[in-house]
């Protein structure tokens, strides 16, 4: 059995409107240690992590646990981009994606593809390390799209709202080869 652990990132620092390079702040770096901790008993033998630097940071502590120096990134795994600019009335956007997952702005991605890109980084990750128990640095869309495509539709905005100050997160995925079998959403660490 594949475990996949989807560890959302602690809480970044929101005056850096760079994606790629927006770091955790205090008291993020705190916070990741409740995920190191969550998962001290769940036998990571492997930690991955989008690329942006806040959900490597984030699971960082998970891979000097396991004496995994480097952090193997895949860039289909990072956050949706929204548009071009930094976006200031983030609630009304992130409503209208999660109705119309084709709904994005100019320079943005809808949520359809922001889970159509994840989902196929997840089937390579299954396929390359089969039998694994695997932390995966993540984010809040990402990661809700995944869980919105794994429960069949069941995780929408109002699960997202609950959840976007919620840093970190986990969601377990259970697969037995290449099938599905689970998902389990722990909120609390």
């Amino acid at each position: 059995m594949t475990n996949l652990y989807f560890v959302r990132h602690a809480e970044p620092n929101y005056n850096n409107h760079d994606d790629m390079s927006r770091e955790l702040t205090e008291k993020g770096l705190k916070d990741r240690m409740k995920a190191k901790d969550f998962l001290a008993d769940k036998d990571i033998n492997l930690v991955l992590s989008s690329p942006y630097k806040r959900s490597v940071d984030t699971v960082r502590p998970i891979a000097d646990a396991i004496g995994q120096t480097e952090i193997e990134t895949y860039y289909d795994l990072r956050e949706r981009t929204v548009c071009d600019e930094w976006l200031y009335c983030f609630d009304e956007y992130a409503k209208n994606q999660w109705s119309d997952f084709t709904y994005k702005l100019e320079g943005g991605e809808c949520i359809g593809e922001v889970q159509e890109r994840n989902i196929r980084a997840i089937n390579e990750i299954i396929r390359k390390y089969p039998d694994r128990s695997i932390a995966i640095g993540s984010h809040g869309t990402a990661l809700s799209a995944i869980i919105n495509y794994y429960t069949g539709g069941k995780w929408g905005f109002d699960d997202f709202q609950r959840i976007k100050k919620v840093m970190p997160f986990i969601a377990r995925f259970s697969f037995e080869g290449d099938k599905f079998i689970s998902c389990e959403v722990f909120e609390q660490l």
